[in-house]
């Protein structure tokens, strides 16, 4: 399946459909909030619209354990299936050091703290804008939705 197959594209879709999907911006601050709901650390989204055309965003997170990481990941799919967002791809779930779930347009990566200081995808991916997900996701609660 390529990436514009993956999610819903709300770029050509008529308005009363983008009012409805989320942004691959908006799914990807969800998706940190889902992260950090469960405790995982550091949690950061990198905005790759402007270095790859392979992704929009990495959403990066710490769990101190293979519980926790287990967790996060389950919550992160749960929440990504309600914005209509379906997992293409999945790896590490049972090594549990370095989970990385695909969706086409948003990569979470939760990692241990070892991992995530082995593989520093921050720094490896240092021409991404890093985005405020929690100002992101406050602003779209403040917008006015046309019924005032």
């Amino acid at each position: 399946m390529d990436r514009e197959n993956a999610s819903i594209n709300t770029e050509s879709a008529d308005p009363k459909v983008r009012e409805r999907v989320p942004s691959s911006l908006h799914r990807a601050c969800l998706t940190a909030r889902a992260a950090d709901d469960y405790k995982g650390a550091e949690t950061t989204v990198l905005d790759l619209t402007g270095v790859t055309p392979v992704v929009d965003f990495f959403v990066i997170t710490s769990g101190t354990n293979r519980r926790q990481l287990h967790a996060i990941a389950k919550e992160v799919d749960r929440v990504m299936t309600e914005q209509g967002s379906r997992r293409i791809g999945l790896e590490g779930y049972r090594e549990s050091s370095w989970i990385l779930q695909d969706y086409g347009d948003i990569v979470l990566h939760a990692f241990t703290p070892e991992a995530r200081a082995l593989y520093d995808l921050e720094q490896l991916w240092g021409d991404a804008r890093q985005v405020d997900w929690q100002a992101e996701l406050s602003a779209i609660q403040e917008e006015p939705t046309g019924n005032d």
